[in-house]
């Protein structure tokens, strides 16, 4: 099994697409490689981490969805970013020609290598070669992207497009009294009737959603969302006040409660007629 990532087929096979849906758990994961050698506790790193956000969506294969899950942990490595962001702060040298040093998430210390945890403590006491960085790049951000393009071809060869919906968590005080945030980059990575769809089921199970406040869609939302070509994405950020005791980093008993909800949801979208959605 790759170190990078982990593909959760549906029963019965890992090349049948039964539905145009593809799931992605890109910051969930929680392997944290020897050479990171941080500065921070283990506690105080791990809220970096979508906690268990993969473990809420495990119902996914069941129908019929596949979802393909980053295993190393987002604060050594972020696959939902661009792999140029990288931040002149954290690298010792100079940067390639081609890096984005000047891009947002940079400047929040949040590139492709995190400068800082949540919370904005510093992750390392050490200036990183940039050998480090590139090696980490080439052994997972190339990896992961190279299986998640896999799986929208497949989407696409089956069914003529693909519906990516890339999962993730935000703390309860990013977006006080809103549950779900669906970020679609304003519109512009997935037609309209697909947040649409999600905002409405989640709606009908009770829970606030909001759209593109404070989180629009990251690095796979705008790099795979071109509804042009057939490849439609979404974004969904679930309050972690939800699921997960966030100082602890454990699951509270509303974790069942979520996780049976979001199967119910998870089966509604399985069903979708999909052509029909997005031709209308």
């Amino acid at each position: 099994m790759s170190t990078a990532f982990d593909i959760r087929w549906p029963e019965g096979g890992t090349g049948a697409m039964a539905t145009p849906l593809v799931f992605a758990s890109p910051h969930s994961g929680r392997l944290y490689p020897d050479d990171m050698n941080p500065a921070l506790d283990s506690l105080r790193i791990r809220r970096s981490e979508d906690a268990r956000v993969d473990d809420l969506i495990g119902q996914a294969p069941a129908f019929g969805v596949p979802v393909i899950c980053a295993l190393t942990a987002r604060a050594y490595l972020d696959v939902n970013r661009d792999p140029t962001e990288l931040d002149p702060q954290l690298f010792a040298g100079v940067l390639p020609a081609e890096a984005n040093a000047l891009s947002p998430r940079v400047a929040a210390g949040l590139g492709v290598v995190a400068r800082v945890a949540s919370g904005g403590a510093e992750i390392y006491d050490r200036r990183l070669s940039l050998e480090e960085g590139l090696s980490r790049i080439s052994r997972l951000h190339g990896p992961y992207h190279d299986g998640l393009t896999r799986l929208l071809a497949r989407a696409r060869a089956a069914h003529g497009f693909a519906v990516l919906i890339d999962w993730h968590s935000m703390p309860q005080s990013a977006a006080p009294g809103v549950d779900f945030v669906l970020g679609d980059r304003f519109g512009g990575a997935c037609s309209p009737a697909l947040t649409a769809l999600v905002e409405r089921l989640l709606g009908e199970a009770g829970y606030r959603t909001a759209r593109n406040a404070p989180f629009a869609g990251g690095y796979t939302t705008e790099h795979y969302g071109r509804p042009d070509r057939q490849t439609h994405a979404l974004q969904v950020e679930i309050n972690r006040g939800l699921y997960l005791d966030e100082a602890r980093l454990e699951t509270t008993a509303g974790f069942g409660r979520l996780r049976e909800t979001l199967g119910r949801v998870i089966a509604r979208l399985a069903e979708t007629d999909w052509r029909l959605l997005l031709k209308g």
